[in-house]
């Protein structure tokens, strides 16, 4: 895989915070609480999140209603 297909398939925070309209508070107490999509974190700190990831989550919390 290319850096340029990694780079595209993996998220921001800032990103995926737009994306759920949440904080950057939100997601770190969701994260906290064990309850945020899973994270990567880059030796600088920063963390990126697989829209793969970020999928499978949101589909597990979509209501069967």
């Amino acid at each position: 895989m290319t850096t340029a297909l990694r780079t595209r398939n993996m998220l921001t925070l800032a990103e995926v915070c737009e994306e759920l309209k949440i904080s950057r508070s939100t997601f770190y107490d969701w994260r906290a609480k064990r309850r945020a999509p899973r994270c990567i974190k880059l030796p600088n700190g920063d963390l990126r999140i697989r829209r793969s990831d970020l999928d499978i989550w949101l589909d597990d919390r979509e209501d069967a209603a």
